[in-house]
């Protein structure tokens, strides 16, 4: 089974594909859930990764509900990003009701052709999984990554299954958001397609002074920690799932 990590450094990366991960999902903005990565990382990963990476295109953190200038931001990264060599797009578009945008969508996706489009986490954000699955598939998208409209893919592993069955291999199911090497077998056993991770733990700055009285963080890691991928959480996930 193909395993993904989320990463939002080159040195991620390059951890991730040591400990074994089948394809990376570039990302910048970690306390935002993950936005577009800047160029300098497209280029460098292009450069140093031998396993396929696909670029998140999200031009903020917030709702998945898009205004035309954000979309022609959205237009103008997946252009960027195949440019400089991603081997695919990560993307998800809603409409106000909850449901998928997928007017929207499928342009982004045709925009993006030839590379293979992830709809991300957007979907577990929708009114409806099944009635989501469904539009997604129409968007030409050729995988989803879930929870299973939980927090956590252990919440979500019946929402999972229920939606691996009803898929029936017309498009990918990735489950994502707090695997491990503990569940990976039960997501397995589920009926999904592949494993999604950031694999990751806290590293304490090298910083030797540490100024007191100004932070420029507005929310954890602050300027003294930062998050990087951890190799043996990684390797022991892909050793699950082999």
């Amino acid at each position: 089974m193909l395993i993904e990590v989320c990463a939002y450094s080159l040195d991620s990366s390059l951890t991730a594909q040591r400990a074994g991960a089948g394809r990376i999902e570039l990302c910048g903005g970690m306390a935002e859930g993950g936005i577009t990565p800047s160029a300098g990382l497209i280029e460098l990963a292009r450069k140093h990764l031998k396993i396929p990476f696909y670029v998140m295109i999200r031009p903020r953190g917030g709702d998945f509900l898009y205004n035309e200038t954000e979309l022609a931001v959205m237009e103008a990264d997946i252009k960027h990003a195949k440019s400089l060599g991603a081997g695919g797009i990560v993307l998800g578009l809603l409409r106000p009701d909850g449901t998928i945008d997928e007017e929207r969508s499928k342009a982004l996706i045709e925009l993006a052709q030839p590379l293979p489009v992830t709809f991300h986490r957007a979907f577990d954000m929708t009114r409806d999984p099944l009635e989501a699955l469904e539009a997604v598939i129409r968007t030409g998208a050729v995988r989803i990554l879930t929870s299973g409209q939980q927090q956590t893919v252990d919440a979500g592993l019946a929402t999972l299954r229920q939606i691996a069955h009803q898929a029936n291999k017309r498009i990918e199911i990735m489950a994502g958001a707090g695997v491990n090497e503990r569940n990976a077998k039960a997501l397995i056993d589920a009926g999904v397609h592949a494993l999604h991770l950031s694999g990751s733990r806290k590293e304490d700055s090298r910083m030797t002074y540490r100024q007191p009285a100004v932070s420029m963080a507005s929310s954890v890691p602050s300027e003294y920690e930062y998050v990087e991928a951890n190799e043996e959480k990684i390797r022991a996930v892909v050793s699950e799932a082999s």
